[in-house]
């Protein structure tokens, strides 16, 4: 693997169970992979408002360890189990992200898990100063 392509692990057990990587950066790239609301220590919150929150946050620091930041991100695809959340979760990505604003293509869609209910993938773009 070259220096321009390196993997970021938060070393959860499902990365090597599911054979990914939380992020790959690829030169001026980053990858994030889908990420659910899930606190450091594994538990959820039932409201869809602060899994979009912990989601975030989470995806915030795997772009850190990238030396990027939301601000970098082009793309979000944003997965919610539940139809009726779609404004909740809307919201807080509108008051995450300003001008300009990444693309966005939304899913309903079901989990493994029930507790899930939303779930966000992201690609940024560092920028090279």
């Amino acid at each position: 693997m070259s220096t321009d392509r390196r993997a970021i692990s938060f070393g959860s057990k499902f990365e090597k169970l599911a054979g990914y990587s939380r992020a790959l950066v690829d030169g001026e790239w980053v990858f994030v992979s889908g990420t659910a609301g899930h606190n450091e220590d594994g538990t959820i919150s039932p409201d869809p408002d602060e899994q979009t929150r912990q989601s975030l946050r989470t995806i915030a620091r795997a772009l850190e360890q990238a030396d990027a930041g939301l601000s970098d991100i082009v793309r979000l695809n944003v997965y919610i189990a539940d139809r009726q959340d779609v404004m909740t979760v809307s919201k807080v990505l509108g008051e995450t992200f300003s001008d300009p604003r990444p693309t966005n293509t939304t899913i309903i869609c079901g989990f493994p898990v029930e507790e899930i209910k939303v779930e966000i993938e992201v690609t940024a773009r560092k920028r090279v100063d």
